[in-house]
């Protein structure tokens, strides 16, 4: 998937190394429609289709950094049928939607699964590949001695927990309320008069296009400010972003942390009018330090690990 279209860094892009070990042709999402019903910016998958007959790859990679929309599997797979490919499916930052029963999962679809442990998984930096008998020797043999030197028992320990605790049932109810958050954070920054790319998120993600809120501010900028005002978030590309990605005209949300923390709806009503009223402010210092202290009163609201302060 491109780079500017919602893709992984690692997918082959020019700056990462996978650009120097294989060559990759990259797909992007259909075109912006003024539909809100069928707004546009979704995986484009004639064009998938059209790649793959064109170029006959041997692999064929699904998945993203910035993309909100669910990814499906299947058309993927259906497509590396066609043209004799394998199909590897990175479900880095939806792992814990997965998991959780939230987003379809492409195990037993894909020939390869690799994600993040880190993320909505939330265990430990790090990840892990999954496969098949048929292509895990080489596989293994890749990451050792290949890639990897000893291995850091530590973090072979944090995922064993983590994936402990995506077997649990409260998982799966986690799961469904970071979606369910990402909506309402989602439909009230719309309500704040920004675009969202696709219209909408079915994942733990929006993408935010700021230029209906102001055409002159920057994701740059608004990180900036946002930061100053206790808001963590980052600037992002968006489709055919006429900015460079050091600059960009969007940003990037997620829901995973607010939801661990026992945020729900309520909460995401009042991040969406937080992050209005400091971009708005935005050369107000006073107005940017008075929702700082806001922020600090939501998140003392709820503390991580509030069992240890017993």
């Amino acid at each position: 998937m491109r780079l500017d279209h919602g893709g992984h860094l690692t997918h082959g892009s020019p700056a990462s190394i996978t650009s120097k070990v294989w060559r990759f042709v990259a797909y992007g999402v259909t075109p912006a429609r003024d539909d809100a019903d069928a707004p546009g910016e979704v995986i484009d998958f004639d064009q998938v289709a059209d790649l793959a007959k064109r170029e006959l790859p041997a692999l064929i990679v699904a998945g993203s950094t910035a993309y909100a929309r669910t990814i499906d599997p299947l058309p993927f797979r259906e497509i590396a049928d066609a043209v004799g490919a394998l199909f590897m499916f990175d479900a880095a930052h939806p792992a814990g939607l997965i998991a959780g029963g939230a987003h379809p999962s492409p195990v037993g679809v894909a020939d390869v699964v690799t994600f993040t442990t880190h993320k909505t998984l939330r265990g430990p930096r790090g990840g892990a590949i999954l496969c098949g008998a048929d292509l895990a020797k080489k596989i293994d043999s890749a990451v050792f001695p290949g890639l990897q030197g000893g291995p850091l028992e530590h973090i072979i320990a944090a995922k064993a927990v983590a994936f402990a605790e995506a077997a649990r049932p409260e998982f799966r109810q986690y799961a469904a309320d970071v979606v369910t958050n990402a909506a309402v954070l989602g439909a009230a920054m719309m309500a704040e008069g920004f675009r969202l790319v696709s219209g909408g998120t079915d994942n733990h993600m929006i993408l935010v296009d700021l230029r209906t809120f102001d055409p002159d501010l920057t994701g740059r900028e608004a990180q900036e400010v946002l930061d100053r005002a206790g808001i963590t978030l980052n600037r992002n590309t968006i489709p055919d972003d006429p900015r460079s990605p050091f600059v960009t005209s969007g940003l990037r949300l997620g829901t995973a942390a607010e939801t661990t923390a026992g945020m729900g709806p309520g909460e995401m009503q009042i991040i969406a009018s937080l992050i209005g009223r400091t971009l708005r402010a935005r050369a107000d210092e006073a107005q940017i330090a008075a929702v700082r202290s806001e922020v600090a009163d939501l998140c003392a609201a709820f503390p991580p690990y509030p069992d240890l302060l017993k």
